[in-house]
């Protein structure tokens, strides 16, 4: 028997396949990019037919690479999460676009539901908050204004991208795993169960739902390759990137820098509960039993960067940013809060937009990108401010994701948060903690602590940023934001 995992890593701009040995060492990767689309100001779309014919194809090829589907021992799932899909149980076809987390369609009816009372009840069941980033709202609205979804009744299927996956993998399992589920803002994180009061709630029909499984298991097999590969692992990108980070012990935290920023930390088997914002989520849950995190979000990071090259042209490549930043000895005054599709964590203000201040003259482009990599460490102290609060002071952070590369932007992450940052020579640390569950899914290892191994070396930043001028830079960075929350 092959003892190769294969992973689909399924994000917001490209969907990707890699192949791992169980030392932790990658063999093989393919990649294609997904369109996103903007029908309006505010929403974000995928198509769901290409984000499957894509991932089909990088599947093939590194099967391919690895020699054949009977190389394979299991695939393990991670997607970008609370992006819904809608497609015909018979057909198997979707129904409607898909609609991305970034999407803000739903910030009305969060608003008006906040306004009725109706967030601590979701915040006690949930550990999330009233706002659109939340999958439940986004199927409500799906409900009320594509008469394609309305019309399918009991052949609609809703579900998060993997569930979309595995039923196109399978040819109709329809499943999602608890990390998943509990991003949705339908289901009781302490019961793990979908919940009827939030179905209700948000308008949602609980036949279209998929069943809430574990993230590691044998849950069903594809044959689309020559020979069955069992599908043994499945959680959210930001919990598997916890786990791939070896996040096993409380209090230990992960950041993640990608399209948006994810700050997860340890929790243990209990539910946290926030008084600062934050989100309780569920880490993974292994033969029914769950472990549960603190989260903040931040919806704009290294998507910043991919506007400041696609719509803006300041840069050609996200790789320019580095040497920019590093051109000049400081912002020259300027400050980027980047909200071009709200803030997140710990402000919730899906309203929100973007704002550059304190331009002058002396003002020139690497000024402008210095700004924008400098938001990464601002967003980050914003949210250790906020895990500090609630009884969670960040000891180091771990941190990965495309941004984490730049040597840069790390070292400044550690000036400005004032503690150790740590990056994993291997920075896939998502795609790897999707290999970790599916090797405790098929038998490989023993549980969660014995893959870790699969992690590796790891690089160290330490802070030097003298204290005043880490004053400095948050006091301005605080005045940027007040703007934007609060504009004159």
């Amino acid at each position: 028997m092959s003892d190769l995992i294969l992973v689909i890593d399924e994000g917001t701009t490209s969907t990707r396949a890699m192949l791992f040995r169980p030392g932790g060492a990658c063999l093989a990767t393919a990649a294609a990019e997904l369109t996103q689309f903007y029908p309006e100001p505010g929403r974000v779309e995928h198509d769901a037919a290409e984000i499957w014919d894509k991932t089909l194809a990088v599947t093939r090829t590194v099967i391919d690479k690895a020699g054949g589907a009977e190389k394979v021992a299991a695939i393990g799932i991670t997607n970008q999460r609370e992006t819904i899909v809608f497609w015909d149980r018979e057909t198997g076809e979707p129904l409607a676009p898909a609609i991305v987390w970034q999407d803000r369609r739903t910030a009305a009816t969060c608003r008006s539901l906040k306004e009725v009372g109706h967030e601590p009840m979701v915040q006690t069941k949930t550990g999330l908050l009233l706002d659109p980033y939340f999958s439940g709202s986004k199927i409500g609205w799906a409900m009320a204004h594509w008469d394609a979804v309305k019309a399918a009744g009991t052949r609609l299927a809703v579900g998060t991208v993997e569930s979309w996956l595995i039923w196109k993998l399978t040819g109709g399992l329809h499943i999602t795993d608890a990390t998943n589920a509990s991003r949705t803002a339908l289901m009781a994180i302490g019961s793990g169960h979908w919940d009827d009061g939030l179905i209700e709630l948000f308008g949602v029909p609980r036949t279209a739902l998929p069943e809430i499984v574990d993230c590691a298991g044998r849950f069903g097999e594809t044959r689309l390759f020559g020979a069955p590969i069992p599908i043994c692992g499945i959680a959210g990108d930001q919990q598997a990137a916890t786990i791939g980070q070896s996040c096993l012990q409380i209090g230990e935290t992960k950041a993640t820098f990608g399209t948006g920023a994810f700050v997860l930390s340890q929790a243990g088997p209990i539910p946290p509960a926030s008084r600062n914002r934050l989100l309780s989520t569920i880490a993974w849950q292994i033969d029914g039993r769950r472990a549960y995190a603190l989260e903040g979000s931040v919806f704009v990071a290294g998507s910043l960067i991919k506007w400041l090259r696609d719509e803006i042209g300041l840069i050609g490549t996200a790789a320019e940013t580095e040497a920019l930043a590093r051109s000049v000895p400081d912002n020259g005054g300027a400050y980027l809060v980047p909200a071009l599709s709200g803030l997140g964590a710990p402000w919730w203000e899906p309203e929100a937009r973007a704002a550059i201040s304190g331009l002058s003259f002396s003002t020139g482009k690497a000024h402008i990108v210095r700004a924008a990599l400098e938001a990464m460490a601002h967003q980050a102290h914003d949210l250790k401010t906020a895990f500090a609060a609630d009884g969670v002071d960040w000891a180091s952070v771990r941190i990965d994701g495309g941004m984490v590369a730049n040597n840069w932007m790390a070292q400044d992450m550690a000036d400005i948060l004032g503690v150790n940052v740590e990056r994993p020579r291997f920075a896939e640390t998502t795609a790897l903690g999707a290999a970790m569950l599916a090797g405790v899914g098929c038998g490989l290892f023993t549980g969660l602590a014995e893959a870790s191994a699969m992690r590796g070396q790891v690089e160290t930043f330490t802070p030097h940023l003298a204290a005043d001028a880490r004053a400095a830079r948050l006091d301005g960075w605080r005045s940027a934001v007040r703007r934007v929350i609060a504009p004159d």
